[in-house]
């Protein structure tokens, strides 16, 4: 079932979803296994998989020479989706990026989701490896998250990488794309990056995730903003608890996130990790409880196979 059909199937009741790893290469899908049962309760529309791209690293070889090995940390993105889509019922959510693909790898990646009976999809662009300080393109690939909602579109009508294809089969995804409330990092302000989104739904995408926040305001604005630009599909808020001192600097860091006053003020006074995940789990379901208020059809937790925590975050937010 596509997201936007779970979206009106619930009728206005605020559902609630989970995004989760790959687990490491060598690893047992067991470790995904335990870390969804845990949530099967809150009966979840969909589980997003995350996709990780082969990344390089150099090795000294004979002849003072070095070797480039492919390092490939979390593999089986699709077998995981349909594993979780047999086991449990659920719709699982492939992130496809356009680093490291290939268009032509892209295409082949889609149909074997569409064989899979897999219906949702989330574009992404994807972040630059760690031997790159900007995002860099494969040749002959996607450049930007617009562009590969675009060639996903042309797959739902049809249209395939060789022009010479004749009564080709129309796949049918539902796109979801990514929102940043306070802005991607590499955006000049939120009206630009806001442009950019546009570009992205009238190419084809059919509903937004956005990027974690700890200040609900600022998710409110941004779905405001989004509406006053003509942006009408729906956009589900992406929650993800902070837990420990260091979190302090990282997330600002890597996700262009302010943290408010309050909760750094009650952070710094922890005694300890554990008091700061109390903290931070405390502060996420107020978040949550808000957001369910607003009447918002998904709130999406990045749970990272932390599922106790989300568990009780959820809990304490719908008592």
């Amino acid at each position: 079932m596509k997201v936007t059909e779970h979206i009106q199937k619930a009728k206005g009741k605020t559902q609630f979803s989970f995004e989760i790893l790959p687990p490491l290469k060598g690893q047992n899908i067991q470790a995904i296994f335990d870390s969804i049962e845990p949530l099967l309760e809150f009966e979840p529309p969909f589980i997003d998989v995350t996709y990780h791209r082969e990344e390089y690293e150099y090795k000294a070889a004979s002849n003072d020479l070095w070797e480039k090995r492919v390092v490939r940390k979390r593999p089986g993105t699709v077998g995981i989706c349909s594993a979780i889509q047999s086991k449990f019922k659920i719709d699982a959510i492939p992130h496809i990026l356009c680093g490291g693909f290939s268009k032509e790898d892209t295409e082949n990646f889609l149909i074997d989701l569409d064989f899979l009976g897999i219906d949702n999809v989330v574009a992404l662009r994807g972040d630059a490896v760690k031997n790159e300080t900007y995002f860099k393109a494969e040749s002959k690939g996607n450049k930007y998250a617009s562009e590969l909602v675009t060639q996903i579109s042309d797959l739902n009508r049809g249209k395939y990488l060789d022009p010479e294809l004749e009564n080709s089969n129309q796949t049918n995804f539902c796109i979801g794309v990514a929102g940043y409330p306070e802005k991607h990092m590499e955006a000049p302000n939120l009206d630009t990056d806001l442009k950019y989104l546009k570009q992205k739904i009238d190419q084809g995408a059919s509903y937004i995730i956005t990027q974690l926040f700890f200040d609900n305001a600022k998710f409110f604005e941004f779905v405001e903003k989004c509406r006053a630009i003509g942006i009408t599909v729906p956009i589900i808020p992406g929650l993800k608890p902070l837990v420990s001192l260091n979190q302090l600097s990282i997330i600002p860091q890597r996700f262009n996130v302010d943290l408010p006053d309050a909760l750094v003020n009650e952070v710094l006074k922890a005694k300890n990790n554990q008091e700061i995940k109390e903290i931070g789990m405390a502060w996420c379901a107020e978040q949550t409880k808000e957001l369910i208020q607003a009447d918002m059809p998904i709130v999406h937790y990045y749970s990272m196979g932390k599922a106790d925590t989300i568990k009780k975050i959820i809990t304490q937010a719908t008592l």
